[in-house]
């Protein structure tokens, strides 16, 4: 799961915002004007923008080196150290000037009921010598980082200048480059690996409506039409879709939650594709943890991050747990979907017939191997022709009931076959445990599981456990 994860280093470059909550309660109305009076009891400064993406991939574990523009005041104070709470974020890249305002998003609060906004933004248009000097710090953090995150607010930071040469410096260094946009059309972001519009962006973006499933793959291939990459549309409460140039897309359910506030979930959610991308897992596993990761900030209040604890926990409830006997073709979609929640999943196989503490034991020491445990069970037939005419003791239905009870366990599928190859195949687990009576030469499907990465395992077998000594124990015994 994400907690095995080992994420790495992540360059966010964009719109440095600091958010402000001024809480307080009301119990009156103004004598002077119809408006709420708010007893003033608290100042809460936390980053925003680019700055809150930096500190969601932080939250995760990611190493992060955020680039960006503040100006010489009291509110580019405040956001650094806001920053310093997060000891894996680099802040050298934040370049400060005297000609630019440090954007300030202040919010009167009472309870969760925001009362009114004010915003302080004065922006002016770039110097050649600023950009370059925020082009400089990207291409320095990049050379040592695995994703390159471009979080445009549209506050001028993200000219099309500065856009175009670090987007060239992350193709150049190999890396995915990921866009949260606010353009009108995508075109400036031409050689990023990713866009992530929410639904609003990208009808607005491709003139098209983005209700259905159909209508939104239709609007994401518009967009990459216009940059030359890949789509994620985030949709509320609808979930993600993904659409890809060369591969199928893909739509991500949202687990519903009460929505307290939606400030900062998109932040959220870049940031965990990002992290999850740093750790080396594919786009849609990303996508899928996002997903979670964004239902999770908005059921916060405020601009908030999500926690890697959180998150997996999140998870582990999205992930269906059973013990059922399936068919192994819905069993290639159940791990499917465990995959790309980021779970290891652990295969083992036998025959199983009359469960005993050696049994267990194997099944324990599986499951510890990983996220997820998968036991192929021989068929009836399959036992007979290994075993002989006068085995199974338990019919394959009473096997599978009695494995799939066992907490170890999460899913049971059955195989026809002498080995259970075939299935390995169609599966594809991380993990493969035999006992360490086998050599792992000896294992079937060992060769198959290795060669996409994965690994197998050979664990000890309790001593005098075997289901053939239980038979011929029962035979011997008096009548």
């Amino acid at each position: 799961m994400i907690d095995d994860f080992r994420f790495g280093r992540i360059t966010v470059i964009g719109d440095l915002l600091l958010d402000q909550y001024i809480s307080g309660g009301v119990s009156r109305i103004s004598p002077e004007a119809p408006v709420p009076v708010v007893l003033h009891d608290g100042l809460r400064c936390v980053p925003g923008g680019a700055a809150n993406v930096a500190v969601n991939a932080a939250a995760l574990g990611a190493q992060v080196h955020l680039v960006g523009l503040v100006g010489e005041d009291d509110s580019a104070a405040r956001l650094k150290e806001t920053l310093k709470l997060w000891p894996t974020i680099e802040t050298d890249g934040i370049v400060s000037s005297p000609d630019w305002t440090t954007i300030t998003k202040t919010r009167v609060v009472s309870g969760r009921q925001q009362i009114v906004r004010i915003d302080v933004e004065k922006l002016t248009p770039l110097s050649e010598t600023l950009q370059q000097r925020l082009v400089e710090e990207v291409c320095r953090a990049i050379a040592v980082s695995d994703v390159l995150v471009c979080s445009d607010y549209a506050k001028g930071v993200l000219t099309d200048e500065v856009l175009r040469a670090i987007i060239a410096a992350g193709r150049e260094k190999g890396i995915p480059v990921i866009v949260d946009p606010k353009r009108h059309t995508f075109e400036a972001y031409a050689g990023a690996t990713l866009v992530t519009p929410n639904r609003i962006e990208a009808q607005q973006a491709s003139g098209l409506p983005a209700r259905t499933d159909g209508e939104v793959l239709k609007v994401a291939e518009t967009l990459s039409g216009q940059f030359g990459g890949n789509v994620l549309v985030t949709r509320s409460e609808d979930g993600m879709t993904l659409w890809q140039r060369a591969a199928k897309p893909l739509h991500v359910a949202s687990r519903k939650s009460e929505v307290f506030d939606v400030s900062g979930a998109g932040d959220t959610g870049v940031a965990t594709v990002a992290a999850v991308l740093s750790a080396g897992q594919t786009l849609e596993t990303a996508v899928v943890i996002a997903t979670a990761a964004a239902a999770l900030s908005v059921s916060k209040f405020g601009t908030a991050t999500v926690s890697r604890e959180e998150l997996s926990r999140e998870l582990l409830q999205e992930m269906p747990e059973t013990g059922a006997l399936v068919p192994v073709e819905q069993a290639a979609r159940i791990v499917e979907s465990w995959h790309r929640h980021g779970a290891k999943v652990v295969f083992t196989n036998g025959c199983f017939d009359l469960v005993h503490p050696g049994h267990v034991s194997l099944l324990q020491a599986a499951a510890r191997e990983g996220d997820r445990l998968v036991v192929a069970l021989n068929t009836d037939r399959s036992v007979s022709r290994l075993k002989g005419p006068t085995r199974p003791v338990q019919k394959e239905e009473a096997r599978a009931r009695v494995i799939g009870a066992l907490r170890s366990v999460d899913l049971v599928v059955l195989f026809d076959e002498d080995t259970p190859l075939e299935v390995i195949r169609t599966l594809k687990p991380d993990i493969l445990v035999k006992g360490a009576d086998y050599t792992e030469d000896q294992v079937v499907g060992a060769d198959v599981v290795k060669s996409y990465g994965g690994k197998v395992v050979l664990v000890d077998l309790v001593e005098g456990q075997s289901t053939t000594r239980l038979v011929r124990g029962m035979q011997s015994a008096p009548s």
